[in-house]
């Protein structure tokens, strides 16, 4: 008998210690999704819950609730656990980075581009990043990839697809032309010369294409990739000058050259093959075509008076170089916070922007800005626009104001977004589609 009351005392102390670790692990779960729950409410009010691009969509019915994505992503609070699952919590921070779709154990995660209310511009791209224009290919940030992982892995697969296409007996100067010498470009330019083609990269602008625009020291990557004609690229908190160091480096040694400063203004198809003409009239026979440019196209103009002056410019390359002026930029989205908080610990900024309050920037730019903001070492004018650009000065229009005000200047920096090269694209029969929630990546299951 006393055998037995021991065992009952026993078996009684271990389902209580049971029930006593269920209710603290269910009391956590609570806390956890209330806090989540307080989050998401938050990113409503703020404009950062719904999605801009690509963003994960999480199946509730295979989540195990594991936090592997949430650990995995390099951006704060875009995924959270809510009620047992994982949800999204600030989706428009979203950098499409594809971590968590990759470190989700139960293959939950699918990322998508666009929304049922949001669509997004794509161009028409099969499985082969083939478009529905026969030998034109698109991979990168225009065809809704724009991480540098992925968009130098999107390069380096279109060139194996296109290669095993090539017509030998096409007359044409190159067996490949690749517009754009961004990551994606890049890789498709290093992919082609490992196969033996003939290529030929043209940029409108300079090696690295949208990374090059980056201030020096921020961040491009968070996660390796494998780089064709180098192999694994293992840099963790990148900044451009290492990354831009790397690709010269890797294209010096293989021979290879990128026409910087050429600028595509059309591709033509003639005799079973594509000439390619630049802004300068220049064409050159190709035959395949990959298009790796970058969504934001040309920088988007004001209009207004003035801003064809020395004073404008649209991107910031070396910010550390630039001191004692005054500055104004233009723009509320993350360019042009991080162009303003890097200017102003050397000079005199002002960041005008025409809404009343920043939206859809990333977590730690918005900190960082109301620090700023607080400890007045930058002057942030909201709901106010940029009318003319002077010699020494900028007139400004002000929504408390009546009238507008002069505001004293020597540079001024645009982050106006970009005009997406749709026309340049349809121009070549390339068909765009308006994405509605489309998966992009997803697990065949």
């Amino acid at each position: 008998m006393e055998v037995l009351i021991e065992k009952i005392v026993i078996y009684a102390v271990v389902v209580g210690l049971l029930l006593t670790v269920l209710w603290i692990y269910m009391r956590k779960q609570k806390r956890e999704s209330k806090r989540v729950e307080e989050k998401i409410q938050i990113a409503k009010a703020e404009g950062l819950y719904e999605p801009v691009s690509l963003h994960p969509v999480v199946d509730p019915n295979s989540c195990i609730k594991s936090g592997a994505c949430i650990t995995s992503c390099p951006e704060k609070d875009i995924l959270g656990i809510r009620n047992g699952r994982a949800t999204t919590i600030n989706a428009s921070s979203c950098i499409g980075h594809g971590a968590c779709f990759y470190a989700c154990p139960t293959q939950a995660i699918t990322l998508v581009i666009g929304t049922e209310k949001r669509g997004v511009d794509l161009p028409h791209v099969d499985q082969n990043f083939e478009t529905n224009v026969p030998g034109i290919y698109i991979a990168g940030e225009i065809g809704g990839m724009g991480l540098i992982r992925n968009a130098v892995e999107q390069g380096k697969q279109a060139v194996e697809n296109l290669a095993r296409k090539i017509d030998k007996t096409i007359v044409a100067d190159y067996d490949l032309v690749v517009i754009g010498a961004g990551p994606a470009g890049i890789s498709a330019t290093l992919a082609a010369k490992k196969r033996n083609l003939s290529v030929l990269a043209l940029e409108q602008d300079s090696l690295g294409g949208t990374v090059y625009t980056f201030p020096r020291s921020k961040i491009v990557m968070t996660s390796p990739m494998d780089l064709p004609l180098y192999g694994k690229v293992r840099l963790f908190e990148t900044s451009k000058k290492e990354l831009l160091d790397l690709w010269n480096d890797v294209i010096a040694k293989n021979g290879i050259t990128i026409q910087e400063r050429m600028k595509v203004e059309a591709i033509h198809r003639v005799n079973g093959h594509f000439e390619v003409e630049t802004k300068t009239g220049e064409r050159f026979s190709s035959r395949k075509v990959l298009v790796a440019i970058g969504r934001r196209g040309t920088p988007r103009k004001l209009n207004i008076p003035g801003e064809e002056s020395a004073q404008v410019a649209y991107r910031l390359l070396e910010p550390e170089l630039i001191s004692g002026k005054k500055i104004l930029v233009v723009g509320g989205g993350d360019s042009a916070v991080e162009a303003a908080l890097l200017l102003c610990m050397q000079n005199d900024v002002t960041l005008s922007y025409r809404k009343e309050i920043f939206n859809r920037i990333k977590p730690k730019n918005k900190m960082q800005i109301e620090q700023a903001i607080a400890e007045k070492t930058l002057m942030v004018r909201f709901e106010s626009n940029l009318l003319e650009v002077k010699d020494g000065g900028v007139l400004l229009s002000v929504h408390e104001k009546t009238e507008p005000i002069l505001l004293p200047n020597d540079l001024v920096y645009i982050f106006a977004g970009g005009e997406l090269p749709i026309q340049f694209l349809t121009k070549a029969g390339i068909n765009i589609t308006r994405k509605f929630g489309e998966a992009i990546l997803k697990h065949d299951k």
